[in-house]
């Protein structure tokens, strides 16, 4: 008796066994969701640079001893601001000597014009000769001449006194003085005496690829495509994000013969002055909006040995469908893909580990709640029973 108890317990439990392998060979359970085309901004991550939105170098346009220095190094200076006294002695002298020299010049024209126009009435009187009138007339006009000759060596030599104080071309922050107080500068010499930049607001230059930017237009011509908005943000040195937007405000239409890029430059606000001429930043903005992209959860899609992106969609007859699409860049937790799918199509995100090309399934909307159900009083019998015997 005890040989058939073990005997008939050893059968209950192959077919159990069976059973179990039969469950797990019908359809999979899987969760899909409905994919649209929706908009998708076709975003760009570029290397950039820092560059001052105004720089002007303060050049001397005299010669001269420098006297004062008129500015603290690396404040701000206002447009007009004296910043340098270079000394004017000489300047003041050659602008009092072109003063004598056009009052000199000026009592020579009046003592001209009335002998001119004294020998006009005894010419016609025939009094003094005709060549005499003429020649009181010519001395008349050159003097005038020399009047206006005279007069503009005074404006040179006013404008040269002026020079000796150096102002300051545009308004914004000053580097340090090149130049010392006694130093010997002259209006040809290489180097500045300081240099001035406008850092708010300021602008970033950007690299991009020209066969990048070939692309996108022949995107845009091709339609499907859209041009997006010109707003631009910026990732620090340190990986942080700079807070503010900027602007794109124009690129150039030549590439660069070395680097094959083309320059993008954006505009930002700089009031804090957290950026400096010279940073490498990061700039990140939308060039165009794909009109027709579908956003996919990233657990449906995988990667072949080629690298190709892959999924599964549910197929007619519940068959899990497998497909090769386009999915180029991820946004957020979804990939984006371009080419591929279909409006309504359903494409599998759970479950998607043991699936078959053309093998059954049992689909669900994705995340709907699982059902599990009590066991039925027979089977619970029926264990009963097993343990019974198995005793």
């Amino acid at each position: 008796m005890l040989g058939l108890t073990i005997s008939g317990c050893g059968s209950k439990d192959a077919d159990s066994a069976k059973g179990g392998r039969g469950a797990q060979s019908g359809p999979a359970n899987v969760g899909y969701v409905v994919v649209q085309p929706t908009s998708v901004p076709l975003t760009t991550e570029l290397a950039a640079r820092t560059v001052a939105y105004q720089s002007s170098e303060v050049r001397p346009q005299v010669a001269g001893v420098i006297q004062k220095r008129l500015f603290t190094e690396g404040s701000i200076v206002r447009k007009g601001q004296p910043l340098y006294q270079i000394d004017p002695s000489l300047y003041r002298a050659a602008a009092n000597e072109a003063r004598a020299n056009l009052q000199s010049a000026r009592a020579n024209a009046e003592a001209t014009r009335i002998q001119a126009e004294r020998y006009k009435p005894l010419a016609a009187m025939e009094a003094v000769s005709k060549q005499d009138y003429t020649n009181a007339v010519a001395q008349a006009r050159q003097a005038a001449a020399s009047v206006a000759q005279t007069r503009a060596s005074l404006q040179t030599a006013q404008v040269n006194l002026r020079f000796t104080t150096v102002p300051a071309p545009i308004t914004g922050r000053i580097g340090r003085s090149l130049f010392t107080v006694g130093a010997l500068v002259t209006t040809s010499q290489t180097d500045p005496l300081a240099t001035i930049q406008q850092l708010d607001p300021i602008y970033v230059d950007m690299q991009q690829s020209s066969s990048d930017l070939l692309a996108l237009r022949r995107s845009l011509a091709a339609g499907g495509v859209a041009p997006a908005s010109a707003t631009v943000r910026l990732k620090l040195e340190d990986g942080s994000d700079y807070g503010q937007t900027g602007r794109v405000e124009f690129s150039e239409v030549v590439v660069d013969q070395t680097t094959g890029t083309v320059t993008l430059r954006a505009r930002f606000p700089n009031a804090q002055g957290l950026l400096l001429p010279g940073m490498f930043v990061r700039a990140v903005f939308s060039q165009a909006i794909d009109t027709n992209a579908f956003l996919v959860p990233q657990q449906a899609i995988s990667r072949d040995p080629k690298g190709n992106a892959t999924l599964y969609l549910v197929g007619p007859g519940n068959k899990a469908v497998q497909r090769t699409v386009t999915a180029d860049r991820a946004q957020g937790a979804s990939w984006v893909v371009t080419k591929g799918l279909n409006a309504g199509d359903k494409v599998i995100t759970q479950g998607t580990a043991n699936l078959k090309p053309n093998g059954p399934i049992k689909p669900v909307p994705a995340s709907s709640p699982q059902r599990i159900e009590p066991p039925k009083q027979g089977d619970a019998k029926g264990s009963g029973q097993a343990s019974g015997k198995a005793g």
